[in-house]
């Protein structure tokens, strides 16, 4: 990540309709924080063995970008996906891209409000940096707007998922600063975190799972 200016800019979708627009070939333009490869494992404890294709779950992934993940999981089975960015220069690109495949659509839409989505009606919400593209200046005292989006985004996919939804999300950043952005008014989760990669790394990533608590538990 680079300066507070370059982080800001990050939550705007001018800044990737600029960097899609000079997507060249098949590859991403930049595969954030690790490849499907490296997050096989994840993947395997939290969606695989959980939800196989055969239960046909609904999978929605959250700033898609052009990564490869949703393509990856189309050749493991899951031909049940929804990918939505505030892109429309992406959005247009992966669409022409992949679209003899059936089961995968890409959708123009904020994922601070999806309005679209029906509600409780999404199996497993996938975010991998766009949680993380929100958030910019000091970590201990988020800023207003932080704030105010990323509350926006968590209770929108608090919204859309099942009951008995799965929320995956995939970032760098410390678990001590995300928890009070996860956990905004509005929702009510029960998280699980998973380090992924090299647990002697000094740079490591996690994996979030966030379900949603029973209304009765006590």
């Amino acid at each position: 990540m680079g300066s507070s200016d370059e982080n800001e800019r990050l939550a705007h979708p001018e800044f990737w309709d600029q960097r899609y627009s000079q997507a060249e070939g098949e590859q991403p333009t930049h595969e954030w924080f690790r490849s499907f490869g490296e997050l096989e494992p994840f993947f395997d404890k939290r969606l695989f063995t959980l939800r196989t294709p055969e239960t046909i779950p609904k999978i929605l992934h959250l700033g898609s970008g052009d990564s490869d993940v949703p393509v990856k999981l189309w050749d493991k089975g899951y031909k049940n996906q929804l990918c939505v960015d505030f892109s429309a220069v992406v959005v247009d690109l992966m669409s022409q891209r992949h679209s003899s495949m059936e089961g995968i659509e890409w959708k123009f839409a904020d994922v601070r409000d999806m309005h679209e989505i029906t509600e409780k009606s999404i199996d497993v919400a996938f975010d991998k940096g766009t949680l993380d593209a929100m958030i910019h200046g000091s970590p201990w005292n988020p800023l207003d707007d932080v704030k105010n989006n990323t509350s926006r985004y968590i209770r929108e996919v608090n919204r859309v998922l099942k009951d008995d939804g799965v929320f995956l999300y995939v970032t760098f950043r410390q678990p001590h600063f995300l928890q009070p952005l996860l956990t905004c008014d509005g929702t009510d989760w029960e998280i699980e975190m998973d380090v992924l990669g090299d647990n002697a790394s000094s740079f490591a990533y996690h994996g979030f799972a966030l379900t949603k608590k029973s209304p009765h538990a006590s």
